[in-house]
């Protein structure tokens, strides 16, 4: 059976989606995975079909430090490790689904003539992709825009797994207590948790329960002990799609896997982006475009107060009924199969030269 590497890292954006791709590639090919001593490993510990092979990563600095001195001896070394993983396994094709560790993977790859594929998921580049870029066959995108610059883009969509689309809220343990006359408000702050998002739910937590079912994803250690009657704080939602399934409004960052996700369970979400002062303004853009194209409502942090944040939740409850056909228009279908049908033609277009 021919073998294929997936690679990216960092956060749970960058690694499920390629989880997802692995649900279709798994059944014509072997599968490995390359990356860090982090979230990575954690998560793929849980998959069995797939072997998981150890780097480590180097995140590069975009402002001047004395750290940058020590990037190119710490990108020759992972580049090297990855190229001896790489060797090993013999793959026909890499996918890259971004984060810093997939750098050196690709470049490795690059340098042995492997087949590569990666995926860009925000409406902006991020630096590690825009460098892969020169070293892949072909980029596939989450959105139309990013796909125009460059001839390798091809504007596929973003890939969701099917644990997320096919969730089941009666499985959920608490679905049985909520008041089932209230809607179901997810507030949902990535793998890591959100901080800001964690304060707004704390500070308008009484007016919040009034109104909603509030379900709160807070993030890993960052679990307080706040009781409500229409409360349900959760460290982390290892079951996403269970959660999803039951909710009506969704309040979240601006990740694109995330707001993808919700895109094609066609949820009203109220976006709150991460500011430019800790990112590099992607969940803006990302967040911009999702209201611009009428699919959500967003707030910046720095300009955030509690009335805007009702009149925000008002809106999404008086145009979600509104909104649901133009939202199931506008979610792009067979995500996957188009991306493993790319990369199968990186393998089709390698063979073919050789």
């Amino acid at each position: 059976m021919q073998k294929i590497v997936l690679t990216g890292g960092g956060t749970a954006g960058h690694i499920y989606p390629a989880l997802a791709i692995a649900e279709l590639l798994e059944k014509e090919f072997e599968l490995h995975y390359i990356g860090s001593n982090g979230m990575e490993k954690e998560i793929l510990a849980k998959y069995k079909n797939i072997t998981f092979h150890e780097i480590e990563s180097v995140k590069l600095e975009r402002k001047l430090t004395l750290k940058n001195l020590t990037i190119p001896f710490k990108l020759f070394k992972s580049i090297r490790r990855s190229k001896k993983i790489l060797k090993q396994i013999s793959p026909v094709a890499i996918f890259s689904k971004g984060g810093y560790v997939a750098l050196p993977v690709v470049i490795a790859g690059r340098k042995l003539k492997i087949s590569i594929v990666s995926h860009e998921s925000d409406l902006t580049m991020g630096l590690a992709n825009k460098i892969i870029l020169r070293f892949c066959d072909y980029m596939c995108t989450a959105f139309e825009e990013t796909s125009k610059v460059s001839p390798k883009c091809i504007w596929t969509g973003q890939p969701i797994r099917r644990e997320v689309l096919n969730g089941d809220k009666t499985r959920l343990s608490f679905y049985k207590n909520l008041d089932h006359k209230k809607k179901n408000l997810l507030v949902v702050g990535g793998s890591s948790g959100a901080g800001f998002l964690n304060k707004i739910v704390k500070e308008n937590l009484n007016e919040l329960c009034e109104k909603f079912n509030v379900i709160h994803i807070c993030g890993k250690n960052k679990l307080e002990n706040i009781k409500h009657k229409n409360y349900y704080p959760f460290e982390y939602a290892h079951n996403i799609g269970d959660f999803l399934n039951l909710s009506d409004l969704v309040i979240s960052r601006a990740g694109s896997g995330a707001i993808n996700e919700f895109l094609a369970l066609q949820k009203p979400m109220l976006l709150i982006p991460l500011s430019k002062n800790c990112s590099r303004g992607d969940q803006i853009e990302n967040a911009k475009l999702f209201h611009r194209l009428g699919h959500a409502e967003y707030l910046e942090e720095e300009n955030f107060d509690k009335s805007k944040l009702f009149d925000k939740l008002d809106n999404l409850i008086e145009l979600s009924e509104k909104n649901e056909k133009k939202l199931k228009k506008s979610v792009k279908i067979d995500i996957c199969d188009h991306i493993c049908d790319v990369i199968k033609k990186s393998i089709a277009k390698k063979d073919n030269a050789n």
